[in-house]
């Protein structure tokens, strides 16, 4: 076994490897960016070592300085988590080559897998089903239309090299299949560096559904499967194992593809076979087809240790070190139902754009499994994946795994951002998928519902201004005894909610008890016993605040600015004149310049931020006053980059 590894990541899966490695004996070393000098990886490790700035190119993507640490420190191998270098074939050669042992597959596998035609027909050659389609080396347009007519309408264009959604085009009839073929080449292109692209049937009621593998570089296992159905944008949301509605037969049947597959590449360590199932009449064993290999842990590997019992790290750990598979097929079992909901900082209502902010609030229910990188107080950067923390739920059943789930996110306080945990809670509780009615446009098809903004009622508006004028100590203790005279102590104040200004007058009628009016509403509130009571009920509300930031959980995290009476706004402001940065990042590319005009959609900028372009549009027709910003210029949330003239009368 090793005595000292190095983690070549960062954030909750770093802190993951490290949990386990410490609880092996293993010492760890952690890699950190100027960003992350504070972080909680860094605190976790037994060493750390700075290894460059901010962006991942000069930090977590340079493999010759993350090896160089591992050397300096004494560290006998290379975790990679996921995501950054762990899937670069480069990066695992220079490792083996500099003496060190990658806990992880071979270059060779990783390359067999890296691209989806080759991956395909090696698949096909090991007997294992693939989707009808086109994977070869002919990217002549014509030819591949007439693929297209032979694999028959709907189609998917994907990218050979692709991931993420991008390169990929559905396309339901062959008049739009030239258009559908270049925007794909050029996102591609683009994306990737490579144009080429497959084609493949079209699934009209897909699921995803993937299958844990493990090998020891001989022999491999699967540790069955989990469900990621539930997906938005090609990305997965709430994964859960096993699949809802799977059969023994079809259970089999993809763990015998999913084994035959790692076995074709002689996989050594945590991977997952990704299958495209038709569930539009049930779970069949001739009805899914091999997508891809992801030839790492996965984000959601928390639902398989907890349905098996299994450790996913300890036995890469253990099978890095030369050890064989620490269990055979048959001694592999499933024990219950599990979910993972991944928290994000996000705003939902504004089309998932991530967000940045300080933690200043960070509370999870003891119930549930908490992997996170994050800790209050910890600013959610610009520079990475805004991932929060992965909520993890086991029980008997789906039916209670998913009460769990519902529960254990209602509970789940975060202050200092916009999250998508609102969004996770309706989710969960979504009919279809409660009754295991799932595909992967479930979400899509449902998101108006879904993605609401949460609006807090007066119940809750009358809490926050209560936590706003202190009159609830934030410490928990009882607030301090209040005298009143001949007539009752009123306080007025104002506060923002989703962009509304609300007004509050608050009546102290003795110690501790309030009469709180909000509009037309009053409300009688007092805190006792370490709780709110709301007209005499006693209610779950919790609150953060942190100087204007306020929050109230109360099923919801609804957040509040409270307004300051001496500061007066610009009523006048800057309107629709102003075309702002939604969030820090970079300036990818500005395409105005003073005196052009421009028409309402125009794209006038490009921001780089959360590892995702966002375009900038012109919010109407109009002639542009002033370009504020230059591309390669960091910028931060709220910062004007471009200026219309004003709209004349």
């Amino acid at each position: 076994m090793f005595e000292k590894i190095l983690i070549a990541n960062r954030g909750e899966i770093a802190c993951r490897v490290m949990e386990t490695a410490r609880e092996m004996g293993v010492k760890t070393v952690a890699v950190y960016s100027d960003a992350d000098a504070n972080a909680k990886h860094v605190e976790l490790a037994d060493q750390a070592v700075h290894i460059g700035g901010a962006a991942p190119a000069d930090s977590y993507l340079k493999g010759d300085v993350i090896i160089a640490a591992a050397l300096d420190t004494g560290a006998q191998g290379i975790h990679p988590g996921y995501g950054f270098l762990s899937e670069n074939p480069e990066f695992v050669e220079a490792v083996e080559a500099a003496g060190l042992t990658f806990i992880g597959p071979s270059a060779k596998a990783i390359r067999a897998m890296g691209l989806k035609d080759a991956a395909k027909v090696l698949m096909e050659e090991a007997n294992v089903p693939v989707v009808p389609g086109y994977h070869g080396d002919n990217q002549d347009g014509t030819f591949l239309a007439e693929q297209a007519e032979v694999i028959g309408y709907p189609v998917l264009i994907k990218a050979v090299a692709g991931g993420g959604g991008k390169g990929m085009r559905l396309v339901e009839k062959s008049a739009d299949f030239s258009d559908a073929l270049a925007s794909a080449q050029g996102e591609a292109t683009t994306a990737f560096g490579n144009p080429d692209v497959l084609i493949e049937k079209y699934v009209t009621s897909p699921r995803h559904i993937e299958v844990q593998v493990f090998g020891d570089g001989t022999n491999a296992v699967h540790l069955f499967e989990r469900d990621c159905s539930l997906q938005r944008r090609h990305q997965k949301v709430i994964e859960e194992a096993p699949a809802p509605g799977m059969t023994d037969e079809m259970r089999f049947a993809m763990g015998d593809a999913a084994v035959r597959a790692a076995e074709a590449i002689n996989y050594k360590g945590a991977g997952t076979i990704e299958f495209i199932v038709d569930g539009s009449n049930g779970l069949r064993a001739d009805g899914f087809w091999f997508m891809e290999m992801n030839t790492r842990l996965q984000v959601e590997h928390p639902v398989t240790e907890a349905i098996t019992g299994v450790d996913l790290v300890e036995w890469q750990l253990r099978v890095a070190s030369g050890e064989t598979l620490p269990k055979q097929q048959e001694e592999l079992t499933i024990t219950g139902h599990s979910f993972e909901a991944r928290i994000y900082a996000e705003d939902v209502p504004k089309g998932f754009l991530p967000a940045t902010g300080t933690l200043s609030h960070l509370e999870f229910p003891t119930q549930a499994r908490i992997d996170s990188g994050v800790r209050a107080g910890d600013t959610i950067s610009p520079w990475y994946d805004p991932m929060i923390a992965k909520l993890v739920v086991h029980g008997a059943t789906r039916d209670i795994a998913l009460k769990q789930l519902e529960r254990a996110l209602r509970w789940t306080d975060v202050g200092g951002t916009v999250t998508n945990v609102s969004f996770l809670a309706l989710l969960a509780a979504q009919p279809n998928f409660v009754a295991g009615d799932v595909d992967t446009g479930l979400i899509e098809r449902h998101i108006n519902a879904l993605a609401v903004q949460p609006s807090a009622c007066t119940k809750a508006r009358s809490v926050a201004a209560l936590t706003a004028l202190g009159l609830r100590p934030l410490d928990g203790s009882a607030p301090a005894e209040t005298l009143v005279l001949w007539s009752p102590l009123t306080h007025s104040m104002s506060l923002i909610h989703n962009e509304e200004r609300i007004d509050v007058d608050v009546r102290v009628n003795d110690t501790g008890n309030y009469s709180v009016y909000v509009g037309e509403a009053e409300h009688l509130v007092t805190f006792k016993g370490g709780s709110w009571w709301v007209d005499t009920v006693k209610v779950l509300a919790r609150t953060a605040q942190n100087g204007d930031d306020l929050t109230v959980f109360w099923g919801n995290g609804y957040r509040f600015t409270v307004v300051d009476p001496l500061v007066r706004e610009d009523e006048a402001g800057a309107g629709g004149n102003v075309i702002a940065a939604p969030m820090p990042g970079l300036v990818k590319a500005i395409f105005a310049e003073a005196g052009q005009e421009v028409s309402e959609g125009d794209r006038l900028a490009v921001l780089e931020a959360m590892k995702m372009e966002h375009s900038l549009l012109a919010p109407r027709d109009g002639v542009v006053a002033d370009v504020l910003a230059s591309a390669g210029a960091q910028v931060e949330d709220g910062t004007a980059l471009i200026v219309l003239e004003e709209e004349e009368e």
